[in-house]
């Protein structure tokens, strides 16, 4: 998986506009303060609530 540093700087959260962060281990970008899930196919984060994962 190879997500550029600049596209992850400007890449937010849908629902809260908040900071994502890798997971290498997932294959997804997570949103702490949501604390969603959002997954990563063929090397493009799908930014969809609907397609969003709970953490919890």
């Amino acid at each position: 998986m190879s997500i550029s540093e600049e596209l992850l700087e400007i890449l937010a959260c849908p629902k809260c506009k908040g900071e994502v962060v890798v997971s290498e281990a997932t294959d997804s970008l997570t949103c702490a303060a949501c604390a969603l899930r959002y997954p990563i196919k063929d090397d493009i984060p799908v930014m969809l609530i609907d397609e969003a994962a709970s953490l919890g």
